[in-house]
């Protein structure tokens, strides 16, 4: 993993087409911009985790968390 520091109104460039500006720091909050190209999705991680646990069959989900519907 990469650690960047960065002040309000500093950014990072991924891939040549998407910025991450640090908007704003409030106590232990910082607020990102993303600026991307609408073809490329942007979520936050616990949304982006939902979207693949609806995404993912019954059988993955329960292999997901630890469950099976096997018996032992």
């Amino acid at each position: 993993m990469l650690v960047l520091s960065r002040k309000k109104n500093e950014s990072i460039v991924i891939n040549n087409d998407i910025t991450i500006v640090v908007v704003e720091i409030r106590g232990d909050k910082v607020r990102l911009g993303v600026e991307a190209p609408k073809e490329v999705p942007v979520h936050r991680r616990e949304v982006y985790d939902a979207i693949k646990r609806n995404a993912a069959g019954p059988s993955e989900q329960a292999t997901e968390s630890g469950s099976s519907s096997a018996a032992p």
